[in-house]
């Protein structure tokens, strides 16, 4: 006989108490009998699959619909630790891979863990060949598990035990899934038991059903089952719009009136470059109209369904490349921008908007500038440096958005506008075609430094996420770099941190009297008399990025980044930026000389 669990203990010891007092006088009360739960009747079976536990909420770890992980666990996340608390850990892991749709992703667990089993029993895992060895017992990633996951009980719920002599000797209460998944495993303990009706239970789209017999309760289940996604595969974001409907899109695109294209992939080829400086107006009344300098399009667009079933059907004359019925994948919203996530089959279309008012930002400084004579580009990295590749173009920029590149071969049109930027306030479209070299510029470029004679951009790679750099100059390309004199500026003299933020929060103060020494050797010390930091530095990118490394010296260990940009050089002023991979905030570091 198996051990007995405490509440089977509790109930036994009744039962011997019960049997030893009873008198003739005592009267037998039978257990209905439609009513009674027999162990391995079809009803045990059902009530123990509803109750059994469900893993499949944190297959973005585990890739197990059998198990789950007993939080709180650490994970690395593409290089990205971060420790899940609750429910909310599984999204900031999502959103962590979602930042780039064509790298290779990696989630690494800090062992050891435990892991809860189907009967919710735990077991302390030490590493992933241990996880493997549990998770090989799931069924397959595409296969559904005995788990039914469409309908859950609604507790407390009671249950009445009698004896063989069909006298009632205990009720119990029943408070959780665990509680109700032992209790079905220990039904051979008892003579007979039965539920004490009515109940309730809860279906998948949020109704509550009241049941009033063990019949009403077997179809209640068996009509539940397989009602709804029970997501036991590893796809972890086909959930994303859940909780979506038609009014939700009709609000994001009545709130946000210049949307732009984030991502479009039609039979495995990226097209999203094609229509850089393509704002697109979705309006209430179903029509869509786009602009693309002097351009525009006209088209409509409609939505229906509910939930992971929401259809958008697109129509733009003149524009085949979004023309189709999508589904709508997700709509993520965050303080500054507002992405649409639509998808069909393989095929990905997302548009974003920064929801600013009219779609606008303060870009006077850019667009005077630019629009202002000639420029040519002076840099240009991309894995290496290709700004040859530019030397012979003259570029201009007209101020009806429109734009030129002139070389020896004639003139090649294209066109640009501004919107709010990734990791910067503003970032430049550009897009003059195809045509190579012309075709590598064609990308929504983050601004890092705007003068009248320098423009200075950066944009992040939606594959591997490495940095590509782009400068424009007044003067033709000479031969040199970005800014190939900042060693040079930083190894000439002592240096104050004259401000530090971290957003908006000013650090300044915790630096007030140190001297920077950078020494051409890659070493670099900090010093306010009492207390001296030593740390190392490089210049990387042709002066476009720098690194700093303090160690753990407190309090320059908070410089600690390998990819700060630099969005400013000047003889006597610095000034470095560095957007954090995981929350996004914005650390600013300026240097000022002495």
């Amino acid at each position: 006989m198996k051990t007995l669990k405490p509440i089977l203990l509790l109930i036994t010891g009744v039962l011997l108490t019960f049997m030893s007092c009873r008198t003739e006088d005592d009267l037998a009360i039978d257990p209905p009998v439609e009513d009674t739960i027999e162990a391995n009747s079809t009803i045990a079976l059902l009530m123990s699959n509803v109750a059994t536990n469900d893993g499949s909420y944190d297959n973005i770890i585990d890739n197990a619909s059998c198990l789950s992980v007993q939080l709180p666990v650490t994970v690395t996340v593409n290089g990205i630790e971060i420790t899940v608390n609750d429910d909310d850990g599984y999204e900031d892991i999502e959103d962590i891979i979602d930042l780039f749709d064509d790298d290779i992703d990696s989630i690494v667990i800090s062992y050891p863990i435990t892991v809860i089993l189907p009967d919710f029993s735990t077991v302390v895992v030490n590493s992933d060949t241990e996880l493997a060895a549990l998770t090989a017992n799931c069924v397959g990633e595409n296969e559904d598990d005995d788990d039914i996951e469409c309908i859950d009980f609604q507790y407390p719920i009671t249950a009445s035990i009698y004896d063989q002599n069909n006298d009632l000797i205990n009720t119990i209460t029943i408070s959780n899934d665990n509680e109700m998944y032992d209790f079905i495993e220990d039904l051979d303990e008892f003579a007979a038991v039965t539920i004490n009706f009515p109940i309730t239970v809860i279906l998948a789209d949020g109704t509550t059903l009241t049941i009033n017999t063990i019949q009403e309760l077997i179809n209640a289940i068996e009509a539940a089952d397989d009602s709804c996604d029970e997501d036991d595969d590893n796809d972890f974001d086909d959930d994303d719009c859940d909780n979506c409907t038609t009014n939700d899109l009709d609000t994001v695109f009545a709130d946000c009136f210049e949307w732009t294209v984030d991502k479009l992939e039609r039979n495995d080829n990226d097209l999203e470059d094609n229509y850089v400086g393509f704002v697109f107006e979705f309006n209430s009344d179903g029509t869509i109209l786009v602009t693309q300098g002097t351009n525009s399009f006209n088209g409509t667009w409609e939505a229906s369904g509910t939930g992971n079933n929401i259809s958008v059907a697109i129509n733009i004359n003149g524009l085949p490349d979004f023309n189709d019925t999508w589904n709508l994948h997700e709509i993520e919203q965050d303080d500054d921008e507002v992405d649409v996530d639509l998808r069909l089959g393989d095929d990905r279309l997302r548009f974003e908007s920064d929801c600013s008012s009219g779609g606008s930002i303060d870009d006077t400084a850019l667009v005077n500038a630019l629009t202002n004579g000639d420029w040519y580009v002076t840099y240009f990295f991309d894995d290496t440096d290709e700004t040859l590749d530019f030397a012979d173009y003259v570029f201009n920029f007209a101020s009806d958005n429109s734009a030129t590149a002139t070389d020896m071969s004639g003139v090649t049109n294209g066109s640009w506008s501004t919107s709010s930027g990734d990791d910067t306030d503003i970032e430049l479209n550009l897009n003059f075609g195809t045509s190579i070299p012309l075709d590598e510029l064609a990308e929504d470029w983050d601004v890092l430094e705007v003068t009248n004679d320098i423009i200075r951009l950066k944009d992040i790679s939606g594959g591997d996420g490495s940095e590509d750099f782009l400068t424009f100059e007044r003067e033709p390309f000479d031969g040199g770099n970005g800014n190939d004199d900042l060693e040079a500026i930083l190894t000439d003299g002592l240096w104050i941190v004259s401000s530090y933020f971290e957003d908006a929060d000013d650090q300044t103060s915790d630096y007030s009297g140190y001297e920077l020494d950078f020494i051409s050797d890659g070493t670099v010390t900090a010093s306010n008399g009492s207390n001296t930091n030593n740390g190392t530095w490089a210049i990387l990118s042709s002066g476009n990025q720098m690194t700093l490394d303090f160690g753990s010296d407190l309090p320059f260990e908070e410089f600690n980044d390998d990819d700060w940009d630099v969005i400013s050089v000047s003889s006597t002023e610095v000034i470095i930026q560095d957007v954090s991979g995981g929350g996004g905030g914005t650390d600013t570091l300026t240097l000022q000389k002495l």
